[in-house]
C-alpha cells in the first residue's frame, strides 16, 4: 500500500513551486524612531440616553456616584434622592495620544461599559477627561456612540449581534495639552527595528549611508541603528527623515512556524526547512461497549434476578498516511501541501509537524499557541 501512493506524494512535492525571491520593503515599514511614539490615554465616562439599557443602578453604584458628581458640576443637588434612571451607562474611555499631535486635534476614541448595561446603542458620551500615564489631562472626549453590535430580546428568547457593550466615537476626543517633544533638536536618531535582526540591521545601515554618505549610520545591535546629525550637518532631522525613510531594503527573517491548535491553523514562512524523515501516521480507534443483561429465574422457581455483563470491545486500525524519506531539504510548505492532497485534516497535520519538530528534522523555531 505505501508503495502504492510514494510515486505521488512525491510527485506533489516536485510539483509545488519554492518562491526564492527576495521581498523589497520600504525602510519606514521595517523601523520605528526612537522618541516618536504615541501615548496611551484613558477616562472614566458617563453615556445617557440609551433606550432603557443602562446600568442597573443597584448592580452599579458607582453610576450612581458619578451621576451626582457631574450634576453638581451642573449646579443640581441630587443628595438624598431616589434617582434610579435605566438610561444610563458607566464606561471607561481609551484613546491614543500620537505623535506630535496639536492641541485642538482630533483622536479617535473608545468606549467601553463596565457595569451590566446591556447595550450603548444610540448613547452619548458626555465631557469626559483622558489622563497619560503621569495623571495629567490631555484630551477630552464626548460625541455620539457608534455601538459594535446590537441586541433584541423578549420574554422568552434573547438575539445579540457583535459586542453592542462597547463602540466608538471617530474623532470624539480633543487634545487639549501637548507632549513636551522638540524634535528639532535632536543630534542623533536611533532607528529600532521592529523585529530586530543582524542581518537586517547591516543591510539598513549600507542603504543610509550610500543615499546620504558614509559613516553617517552605525549599528549599534540587532535592532538598534543610530545616525550621526552632526557629522552631516543637518539642521532639520526632519527632513533627513523624510529622506531616508524611503530607502528600499530586503529584510531577512528567521524560519518560523506558528501552530494554533484551537483553530487548526498552520502559518509557515518559505525560509522554513525540512531534513530526510519518514512519518507514518494512522488513526487506531479503540472501542468498548458494555451491555448488560438482567437474568430471571423460571416461573414458581426459587431464585433472585441477576444481572449478568456483556461487553464488546473492538480495535479498529484504519489506512494511515505515509511519507516517504526525502532525497535533500525539502520546504516545509511542499510536504503540507503533499499532505493536504492526500486528505490529512488540519488536527492530524499538526500532530505530525510536531513529531517531525520532535525529531529535529524540522529548522524552525515553533510558536505553538
Amino acid at each position: 500500500m505505501m508503495k502504492a501512493f510514494l510515486p505521488r506524494l512525491l510527485a506533489i512535492f516536485l510539483l509545488c513551486p519554492t518562491f526564492a525571491f527576495a521581498e523589497v520593503v520600504r525602510l519606514k515599514d521595517l523601523v520605528e524612531i526612537d522618541g516618536v511614539r504615541g501615548n496611551d490615554l484613558v477616562g472614566y465616562g458617563l453615556v445617557v440616553g440609551l433606550n432603557g439599557t443602562g446600568d442597573g443602578i443597584r448592580n452599579a453604584p458607582f453610576t450612581e456616584e458619578i451621576l451626582a458628581n457631574v450634576l453638581e458640576r451642573l449646579g443640581i443637588n441630587i443628595s438624598g434622592e431616589q434617582f434610579r434612571p435605566k438610561n444610563i451607562a458607566a464606561v471607561l474611555v481609551t484613546a491614543e495620544l500620537p505623535p506630535f499631535a496639536r492641541a485642538g486635534s482630533r483622536v479617535d476614541v473608545a468606549v467601553s461599559a463596565i457595569g451590566d448595561a446591556k447595550s450603548l446603542l444610540g448613547g452619548t458620551l458626555i465631557m469626559t477627561p483622558l489622563n497619560a500615564a503621569d495623571g495629567f489631562v490631555y484630551a477630552v472626549a464626548q460625541g455620539s456612540v457608534l455601538a459594535g453590535g446590537v441586541s433584541a430580546e423578549g420574554e422568552a428568547a434573547s438575539t445579540t449581534t457583535g459586542v453592542p457593550t462597547s463602540g466608538s466615537i471617530p474623532g470624539g476626543g480633543r487634545i487639549e495639552k501637548e507632549v513636551n517633544f522638540d524634535f528639532s533638536e535632536l543630534t542623533e536618531l536611533r532607528l529600532a527595528l521592529r523585529i530586530p535582526d543582524f542581518t537586517t540591521a547591516s543591510r539598513i545601515e549600507q542603504a543610509i549611508n550610500t543615499a546620504v554618505g558614509q559613516n553617517t549610520a552605525l549599528m549599534l545591535d540587532s535592532g538598534t541603528i543610530a545616525i550621526d546629525l552632526e557629522r552631516r550637518g543637518t539642521t532639520s532631522p526632519a527632513h533627513f527623515v523624510s529622506r531616508i525613510e524611503n530607502l528600499q531594503v530586503v529584510p531577512e527573517r528567521k524560519a518560523v512556524v506558528v501552530i494554533d491548535q484551537r483553530s487548526g491553523t498552520i502559518v509557515m514562512g518559505e525560509d522554513v526547512r525540512i531534513s530526510r524523515v519518514a512519518v507514518a501516521q494512522g488513526n487506531l480507534t479503540l472501542r468498548v461497549e458494555e451491555t448488560p443483561m438482567a437474568v430471571q429465574p423460571n416461573p414458581f422457581a426459587e431464585g433472585e434476578t441477576v444481572t449478568v455483563p456483556r461487553t464488546s470491545a473492538e480495535i479498529t486500525d484504519e489506512p494511515g498516511v505515509a511519507m516517504a524519506e526525502l532525497k535533500g531539504e525539502a520546504t516545509l510548505s511542499e510536504v503540507v501541501a503533499g499532505l493536504n492532497a492526500l486528505g490529512v485534516g488540519p488536527r492530524d497535520m499538526i500532530d505530525i509537524l510536531k513529531s517531525v519538530k520532535a525529531a529535529g528534522a524540522i529548522y524552525a523555531d515553533f510558536v505553538i499557541r
